[in-house]
């Protein structure tokens, strides 16, 4: 076994150096100098906030996981707990602070175009594992083959459910089709490796979404009026924050992720105590007690219930603008995830995971230029199936913040149909090995 302990294992020198990376993008990004302003041109600023801890984590300087090797060849095993805080804390907070000034009639008038996207996601990585093996199988059997436990289909299983829905439903495949829990890092691998490309080329693409809605024809009008009602409204109501406004807006937020979190234990606990298909981890139901489903999706209604009261007056002191400063610092935490030198430990199974990916991506572009969906529709409906509830806001509220709640809303619809979904992708990538 490898020593992989980065230089820096201490969580809040690399929250530091996380921060000190935001500091930088945003400094250089509303710099006045000509060599920035063509550079943030071209490269989002959201995409280098998700790629630059991704390179501290590539050159061995920061990790989100390692594995340490004492004097004595005592194995220790380290975790940096930054995602886990920013996902926990910082997400369902700034999920409360963006959909304070939501208009919830506006986001219901998106129409059927975004639910149309998202589940031409789903459809692409049903039928997308089981191409994908046909496909390296011609090239490369044995980089999909194995039998029994070790059959590799078993292992795409967990990617599928992942991929649809998010952890629960991925913990729930590796139960219903009993991978081999020994071959299983090598799966987890080619699923953080291969949405991560895929989310460069997301974020990447956001700062050309005006050339490619032309290109999709698509009609930009319900989005745009949503986002110049939230937009007109807070400049109604905007005043310079006072101190009493800015520890309001954290009181509102934090109190509404205790209460998310207090009822996601309890009715996560509740569910799994009395309801058998949910306590089943093999069943699709399990996904049911997952307490980052709950607590999400308490967090979000509960924001969108604030969105009605007299605290909605509260985006007018910068409520979605210290949502967004929580979401950046949960973008730097996930693109920590990125080492692009796992690459390279299974290359055979990243090539599936890259070609199954370029499956789903490519029936996404298909539906959306015949239907005529925004990119915007696009880009979401992918991330709430790749990437659930921990990206599809980061991803909504980069077009813009009000839009974070429709990423939201569709990532729900991600965890209640994984893991059906991935019981059919599986199903099918049976077949497709067998073949």
């Amino acid at each position: 076994m490898e020593d992989t302990t980065p230089l820096f294992t201490q969580d809040t020198i690399v929250f530091g150096l996380l921060m000190l990376l935001l500091g930088f993008v945003f400094y250089t990004s509303t710099s006045s100098n000509s060599g920035w302003k063509t550079f943030y041109k071209y490269i989002p600023a959201l995409l280098m906030a998700y790629m630059l801890p991704g390179a501290l984590t590539t050159l061995g300087i920061i990790a989100p996981k390692w594995t340490t090797i004492t004097e004595t060849g005592e194995v220790v095993k380290g975790t940096s707990q930054v995602y886990y805080i920013a996902s926990r804390y910082l997400l369902p907070a700034a999920l409360v602070l963006m959909t304070l000034s939501v208009d919830l009639k506006a986001v219901f008038n998106l129409g059927w175009k975004a639910l149309a996207m998202f589940f031409t996601g789903t459809i692409g990585v049903i039928i997308g594992g089981p191409i994908a093996i046909l496909l390296i199988s011609m090239v490369s059997p044995e980089t999909v083959g194995g039998a029994g436990p070790d059959a590799v289909w078993r292992g795409l299983s967990t990617l599928a459910g992942s991929w649809i829905g998010g952890g629960a439903n991925q913990a729930a495949m590796l139960e219903i089709y009993e991978y081999n829990t020994d071959n299983y890092a090598g799966m987890v691998i080619v699923d953080i490796v291969v949405a991560n490309i895929w989310m460069a080329f997301l974020l990447l693409g956001i700062g050309k979404q005006e050339k490619i809605d032309k290109w999709l024809k698509a009609d930009n009008s319900a989005i745009e009026v949503l986002k110049e009602k939230v937009s007109s409204y807070a400049q109604k109501i905007s005043r310079n924050p006072t101190l009493a406004d800015l520890m309001v807006i954290l009181g509102i937020a934090f109190t509404v992720v205790g209460i998310a979190h207090f009822g996601a234990d309890n009715i996560s606990e509740f569910l799994k105590s009395n309801v058998d298909a949910v306590s089943d981890k093999s069943s699709a139901m399990s996904s049911f007690g997952s307490q980052f489903f709950w607590m999400i999706t308490i967090a979000t209604i509960l924001g969108i219930v604030l969105s009605f009261t007299k605290f909605k007056k509260y985006e007018g002191a910068g409520a979605s603008k210290i949502g967004s400063v929580f979401i950046y610092i949960l973008v730097a935490s996930i693109g920590m995830k990125m080492d692009l030198t796992k690459i390279a430990e299974n290359p055979g199974l990243i090539v599936v995971g890259l070609v199954w990916m370029a499956i789903h991506v490519g029936l996404l572009f298909l539906i959306a230029k015949l239907i005529k969906a925004p990119y915007f529709f696009l880009a979401v409906g992918s991330k709430a199936n790749i990437g659930g509830a921990a990206s599809a806001p980061v991803v909504a509220a980069a077009f813009h913040p009000s839009l974070a709640t429709v990423g939201v809303l569709l990532a729900v619809f991600g965890y209640v149909v994984g893991t059906y979904g991935a019981m059919m992708c599986a199903e099918l990538m049976k077949i497709a090995a067998a073949g």
